[in-house]
């Protein structure tokens, strides 16, 4: 387990657990518990858990919070289920986008309970406490935000759709990105983190986004290299199809990776190198290296041996031979 104490003001807090394993975390619930409590805060008050939860609680957890914003990713191999009496107030909006498995959320007696099954999101306003419970092996990204300003635009509606929405793929790249830089954030960027996941939730509610928000430019660079880092070895993929991928034109994706001082088609490049690079030093590897070329979509073995000689200072035959590679052709 690690965790990131909250700062002096309050404005920030993370940590992570794993207690899928039996020597993982001794007494994960209370573990998980307390540095909720201690690294998340009392705005986001935790619910009362099931024995069954609590006795057997093997889960992956990142949490992250920046201000009146939580962001909580749960890779869950027990299954979880709050319990007992559900009573105050909760005026928070929560997401939740399920990858894997089931998340089922209790409603008020007039609309029932909603379950967002797997490649699923759902956004909707809450002003109680609810139960909910979790399917074992689910995988979810949960959000809660400040109602003050998504609670105009959502009233009583609940909004659900496709985990694969333009919309939700920037939301879940920039809940991403706080996780990953929340120990370099200072109070500016932990406002601007806040922000931006606010503007990205209104754009879910909405069902698109405004492609000329600077703001929300590092997101939709992040989502695109999302895509892009899972469909490396698609002949197809290129700038057009990371733009429609993501409801926004060819244009706009570029001018946002040009923010971050790159274009696409060099993120792909260098992304298909790195990818032959580390093929090139797998114990497994029996590709030769006009295999490779193809098999990272270059045009032939002379352009990807002058692109890889170019990057890495050295033919794919020579670095793998100084890494201890053999049998490279």
């Amino acid at each position: 387990m690690t965790g990131t104490a909250a700062e002096s003001d309050g404005s920030r807090g993370a940590f992570t657990l794993d207690s899928r394993t039996p020597s993982g975390v001794p007494s994960a619930f209370d573990t998980f518990r307390r540095e909720w409590e201690t690294r998340i805060g009392d705005g986001f008050r935790l619910p009362a858990f099931s024995p069954d939860t609590t006795g057997d609680f093997r889960v992956r957890l990142r949490v992250a919070r920046v201000r009146d914003a939580a962001i909580t990713d749960l890779h869950g191999a027990s299954a979880t289920r709050t319990a007992g009496a559900v009573n105050g107030v909760e005026d928070q909006v929560r997401m939740y986008v399920v990858r894997r498995g089931a998340w089922t959320l209790d409603g008020p007696p007039a609309r029932g309970e909603h379950t967002v099954s797997a490649g699923q999101f759902l956004l909707r306003h809450v002003g109680r406490p609810t139960h909910f419970r979790t399917a074992s092996h689910t995988t979810a990204k949960v959000v809660v935000l400040p109602a003050d300003l998504l609670k105009p635009l959502l009233a009583d509606r609940i909004v659900t759709g496709p985990a694969q929405s333009a919309e939700v793929r920037l939301l879940v790249a920039h809940a991403n990105m706080i996780h990953t830089t929340m120990n370099d954030l200072g109070p500016a960027g932990v406002q601007a983190a806040r922000s931006t996941l606010i503007e990205l939730a209104k754009a879910v509610a909405r069902g698109r986004f405004d492609d000329v928000e600077p703001r929300l430019a590092p997101a939709l660079v992040q989502a695109a290299k999302d895509l892009a880092n899972h469909r490396l070895a698609d002949p197809e993929l290129s700038s057009t199809t990371l733009a429609r991928e993501l409801n926004v034109s060819v244009r706009t994706l570029q001018r946002a990776f040009a923010t971050v001082g790159e274009s696409v088609t060099a993120y792909i490049r260098h992304r298909r190198l790195e990818e032959a690079r580390l093929a090139l030093t797998a114990p497994s590897r029996h590709l030769s290296v006009s295999e490779l070329a193809a098999h990272w979509q270059f045009a032939d073995s002379s352009h990807f041996i002058r692109a890889f000689k170019k990057r890495y200072g050295r033919t794919p035959t020579e670095y793998a031979r100084s890494v201890g590679s053999t049998g490279v052709a």
